[in-house]
């Protein structure tokens, strides 16, 4: 399995990219979101998800592990390919994708184009319990504030706390200026 590729940007397009690996090109399909954190870099490392099929080897690429690892839970679920699962990460985020199927928001998987509601209902009862043990949240995302929470968020979670729970107890304490040690002492402090 080919898991990343790192090399020299050839080709860009809003749904693949070509990298030269050493002389070799490989051409991958992306989703928008890699797209828009690729930019004009010329050396490029990208995650990779190889899928092969009786007439055809396809390299799907992404920017960050998350996505790789989203786009490998969506296409575990019966119904959707691998082209679904990357028009779903062009439509929404990661972190999107991953509170809805936590918080059964039909809606907002019935959204992306392509999605009716009984897959967007097997997605949710497919991959729910596997989102609850991922850190697939908004909090994933790079502000210092988020990474202070998301690190608080862990800390509690390795203490043998309930992810909801210890999120619930971060909301209450939320302050945008507190240090981890902070958060955690005040999520214990409801815990």
């Amino acid at each position: 399995m080919i898991a990343q590729l790192s090399g020299r940007l050839i080709e860009k397009t809003p749904t693949s990219i070509i990298i030269d690996c050493n002389g070799v090109g490989y051409e991958l399909k992306i989703s928008l979101y890699s797209y828009s954190l690729i930019g004009s870099n010329e050396n490029l490392r990208i995650y990779t998800k190889l899928i092969v099929r009786e007439d055809a080897q396809l390299l799907y690429g992404f920017m960050e592990k998350e996505e790789r690892e989203m786009f490998t839970h969506l296409i575990s679920v019966s119904g959707i390919g691998p082209n679904t699962a990357l028009i779903m990460l062009s439509s929404l985020q990661t972190s999107e994708i991953a509170n809805a199927i936590q918080t059964d928001d039909v809606r907002s998987i019935q959204s992306i184009k392509g999605i009716g509601a009984k897959t967007a209902q097997r997605i949710i009862i497919d991959l729910k319990d596997k989102m609850l043990k991922l850190n697939f949240s908004s909090e994933n995302v790079s502000t210092s504030n988020n990474t202070t929470r998301f690190e608080a968020l862990g800390a509690l979670v390795s203490l043998g706390f309930d992810k909801r729970s210890a999120e619930k107890a971060l909301d209450k304490v939320a302050d945008a200026d507190a240090s981890v040690e902070k958060l955690i002492k005040g999520a214990l402090k409801i815990l």
